[in-house]
């Protein structure tokens, strides 16, 4: 077994992405407790580095710790998801906002290539691509605030919200999407900081009803006998 020895900065890492894969997926059950013995035997490592990725994972929201218990995977909860969908709104809108003093031409126009290249058709693209793709557009986006720590969050945001995007993008008409991708990035190279927030905004918008919908899919899929992760 690998020790937390030399190195074990690199095996903190490689630990920590492994669990922090299988918890964005929910290779856990929403509420299980997690057998740290089992883990650490399936990923070959000690209990010193497999502490360390978990406590990692704990701090940024993906599990949970009860003291005496230990540690859980979180509860796919409408009202969590909801926040974090709020949270995305008004982060990204603020972003945006900076974008408009502070994004370079060329960098927008880097962006409208990129819609150009990725086209509206979905074609054979799986779930999981499509997802990329538009967290890929939005965190370019935030890019060109030049605010690295809010980039940070929004990436949080979106992992720890992506299982629900997995279950919304089979609902997602992309043409409309990808339009809208459009116009939030003619409005910014037109500095016209308004229109540009207002459509962002309306882009990002989420009902609680619709997420609520999207949960109850998503435990469905959890529990189903072929897991959820093995998407079109």
């Amino acid at each position: 077994m690998v020790t937390g020895e030399p190195g074990s900065d690199s095996i903190v890492d490689r630990v920590y992405e492994q669990l922090k894969s299988m918890a964005i997926q929910f290779e856990f059950k929403p509420g299980e407790r997690l057998n740290e013995g089992d883990i650490s035997k399936r990923l070959g490592v000690s209990r010193t580095p497999l502490r360390e990725a978990l406590n990692r994972l704990k701090t940024e929201g993906f599990l949970r710790f009860s003291p005496g218990k230990g540690f859980f995977c979180r509860e796919l909860d409408a009202h969590d998801i909801f926040d974090l969908y709020e949270l995305r709104k008004a982060i990204e809108v603020a972003a945006v906002r900076l974008a408009v003093k502070r994004a370079r031409d060329e960098d927008i126009d880097d962006l409208l290539a990129f819609l150009d290249a990725t086209g509206p058709d979905p074609g054979e693209r799986t779930t999981m691509e499509l997802v990329a793709l538009d967290e890929k557009f939005h965190e370019g986006l935030m890019a060109t605030s030049g605010n690295a720590e809010m980039l940070r969050v929004l990436r949080n945001i979106n992992a720890r919200i992506r299982f629900v995007r997995w279950i919304d993008m089979d609902r997602i008409n992309r043409s409309k999407t990808q339009s809208e991708h459009r116009a939030v990035l003619l409005s910014l190279k037109e500095r016209n900081e308004e229109a540009c927030a207002a459509l962002l905004q309306t882009h990002i918008d989420r009902r609680f009803d619709e997420i609520n919908a999207s949960i109850k899919e998503g435990y469905a899929q959890i529990y189903m006998p072929v897991a959820a992760v093995t998407r079109r």
